[in-house]
């Protein structure tokens, strides 16, 4: 049992993207906080078969594939039936870029990014306003190419600039009804699908050289600036965009 403060307890958190990455980092944490987690992802459950240090008994796991907007829907019903509600939404779910020419760029490859990266986190967020507690929460995924440009990347920009100025909107139409909506901007993280840790060692130092601190970050970084967020501490920030990045021109 962890002994963090417990400042969650009695509320539950709806998590996609959980399986990997980011998002286990964040059901680690948000659990820790005693949070019960409602954790989707369209990879297998990782703690169906090992052990670890999560709470079973907090988290319920659901199959989604966040690109189909029905998925989203029905994830949410399965989640919230017997529940009282959702207090946390963290759209994680998300995939990393591959250095392409746009004109080379297939419509594959934009479909994917966006039904992904934008769609899957309008449609879960539709899907669970119907459903939040008062004072409740949204956290979104965008990255530091929701900011910025960059070559050969022109696609998973425009989704996460989109992820970008979706969360301001809805945190412009949800913040009269008592809700929040944020984002995090992630730079170079440790993650396996992360482009350069795919690409190797070579890729990896390359990255820590762009980066002031010297380091990729860490997936617990992020998860500890999405607690935040979603705390007491953060009750007057919405529509901001929290980069997480070591330090990036």
């Amino acid at each position: 049992m962890s002994s963090t403060p417990r400042k969650f307890e009695g509320k539950t958190c709806l998590i996609t993207g959980a399986a990997s990455g980011i998002g286990k980092a964040t059901v680690l944490k948000m659990e820790s906080l005693g949070a019960t987690i409602l954790a989707c992802d369209v990879q297998p459950n990782p703690w169906e078969a090992s052990a670890s240090r999560i709470d079973l008994a907090q988290l319920e796991w659901f199959h989604c594939d966040v690109s189909s907007t029905e998925a989203c829907t029905a994830l949410v019903e399965q989640a919230v039936h017997g529940s009282k509600g959702i207090d946390f939404v963290f759209n994680c779910a998300g995939v990393n870029p591959t250095d392409t020419p746009l004109a080379t760029t297939t419509d594959e490859y934009y479909n994917k990014l966006m039904n992904v990266n934008l769609r899957g986190t309008f449609a879960t967020s539709r899907a669970a306003i119907p459903h939040l507690n008062p004072g409740a929460s949204i956290v979104n995924v965008a990255s530091i190419l929701g900011t910025k440009g960059a070559a050969e990347n022109a696609i998973y920009c425009a989704t996460k600039w989109g992820v970008v100025g979706f969360t301001k909107a809805l945190a412009l139409e949800l913040g009269r009804k008592g809700f929040r909506v944020n984002a995090v901007a992630p730079g170079y993280i440790d993650t396996p699908t992360n482009a350069s840790v795919v690409a190797g060692p070579e890729a990896i130092e390359r990255s820590k050289a762009k980066v002031a601190m010297g380091r990729l970050g860490t997936a617990e970084e992020i998860a500890d600036v999405v607690a935040f967020l979603f705390s007491d501490e953060a009750r007057y920030m919405n529509g901001s965009v929290v980069e997480i990045n070591g330090g990036v021109p």
